[in-house]
């Protein structure tokens, strides 16, 4: 029986010292619905480290370098959280691009903790209600975004989460946007005031 995703092709983009759990959990969600999720990362090395907690974690093999990939492939967009990883990925060109590709062609992103980050060096934050890890939220706000306290956030295709804990209610919502596919608001649209969808939760 197909899943919910069957014939979709995700990014998920980390480098080294990503909540390994947030990379993980989602990947399976969604590969149990039928979609094939790809690890993204600028390093080169074919390899990418996740970090658990409080200490590393386990290796994971990189299935395309960030610079090479072109976002035209992909339907939807995850960024897991950690630290380190969001932080490292944030000022990087390539990764701006793209994540900007997705918000401007209306495609489904879903990020975690630390992940909205890069959201923010995107420039694609202002306007959106989220959620993160409660470090980063001034960041958002000052980045023009509407921050929130709930385990998960739905704005117009894009979904938040704020830990781990809160795995089980994204991942839900993360299918549920994704097999949806593009979204019709796009970051224009916001930018025009339109905040149809604001937050669905």
């Amino acid at each position: 029986m197909a899943g919910k995703l069957s014939g979709k092709k995700i990014a998920i983009v980390v480098t080294d010292g990503f909540e390994q759990v947030e990379m993980t959990g989602p990947k399976e969600a969604l590969e149990a619905e039928g979609a094939t999720a790809l690890i993204l990362s600028p390093k080169e090395d074919g390899k990418v480290k996740g970090w658990k907690h409080t200490e590393w974690g386990d290796e994971f093999k990189v299935d395309r370098v960030l610079k090479e990939a072109k976002p035209e492939e992909f339907d939807a967009l995850v960024l897991p959280g950690g630290a380190m990883s969001p932080d490292k990925l944030r000022v990087l060109p390539e990764t701006q691009r793209f994540v900007r590709h997705f918000f401007e062609t209306g495609k489904p992103v879903a990020a975690i903790c630390h992940g909205p980050w890069s959201l923010i060096d995107a420039g694609v934050v202002s306007g959106r209600t989220v959620t993160s890890w409660p470090t980063i939220r001034t960041d958002l706000k000052n980045a023009g975004a509407k921050v929130v306290d709930q385990e998960v956030v739905v704005d117009d295709g894009l979904v938040t989460s704020r830990k781990p804990d809160d795995l089980p209610a994204f991942n839900r919502k993360m299918i549920e946007e994704f097999a949806e596919g593009k979204h019709r608001h796009g970051r224009a649209a916001k930018q025009n005031g339109t905040t149809a969808g604001a937050q669905r939760s």
